[in-house]
């Protein structure tokens, strides 16, 4: 039986009088790919935070790795490599020292810097490694979070909108990060507005709009024409 590493309950998220996610259940397996589908404001990136231990739910439970992210938010934290949708990087950083913070942040053994540089290397960024960020494309900017996420190799990877403004090389790079993660184990979360890489990556789509989960489908319902008339519905 696939043992679930993110258990979400009737999730509510409120920011003052704005409910951004209403009600949401969520449940991602260990070795899965699931995806969170839909148009800006939807409750894609809101959900992502919470999960990410940024902000807190105003109801529900909400568990991660086996750890509840209000009584237990240091160790929910320490199970995610989390790529949030905007942010997240020091201007006057280069790609080499935002790796070094990570490490040292998650106390990583000795030997992490050889994964480092392969991942740099796949995502295009070894010749960038010692440049500061500040002069960074959006998709370089991007590719750099989805690194920095799955550096530590965490039980539960969330990657929060990572192919926004991102070439077909970064694309192709996230997609082999998503697989790697599946493949030992951890449970993977892509937020996406984009149906066709949601499906790609992931066995499984939710569809959110408002707020709210409207549908939950496996990527073969998504698929081809007939997929893409009955995401355009779920919207509607």
């Amino acid at each position: 039986m696939e043992q679930p590493l993110v258990e979400v309950r009737d999730l509510h998220v409120r920011f003052g009088e704005d409910e951004a996610v209403a009600g949401v259940d969520l449940v991602a397996a260990a070795g899965r790919a699931t995806g969170l589908l839909g148009r800006n404001g939807a409750g894609k990136s809101t959900t992502m935070r919470v999960l990410a231990g940024v902000v807190p739910p105003s109801a529900g439970r909400v568990l991660v790795a086996g750890h509840d992210v209000r009584r237990q938010p240091l160790a929910a934290k320490r199970a995610v490599g989390y790529c949030p949708d905007v942010g997240g990087l020091v201007p006057r950083a280069t790609p080499w020292e935002h790796l070094q913070l990570a490490a040292r942040l998650r106390d990583l053994p000795r030997g992490w810097e050889p994964r480092a540089r392969d991942l740099l290397e796949r995502f295009e960024l070894g010749d960038v490694a010692h440049r500061v960020t500040a002069g960074f494309s959006h998709g370089m900017g991007r590719r750099l979070s989805v690194v920095l996420a799955a550096l530590h190799e965490p039980p539960v990877l969330l990657l929060d909108e990572p192919f926004d403004g991102v070439d077909p090389v970064g694309v192709e790079a996230t997609l082999e990060v998503v697989a790697d993660a599946r493949a030992r184990g951890a449970a993977v979360l892509v937020s996406t507005h984009l149906r066709e890489l949601a499906i790609e990556a992931c066995s499984t789509v939710l569809v959110l709009r408002g707020g709210a989960r409207v549908a939950e489908l496996s990527a073969a319902q998504m698929s081809g024409e007939e997929g893409a008339r009955a995401y355009r519905a779920l919207l509607d």
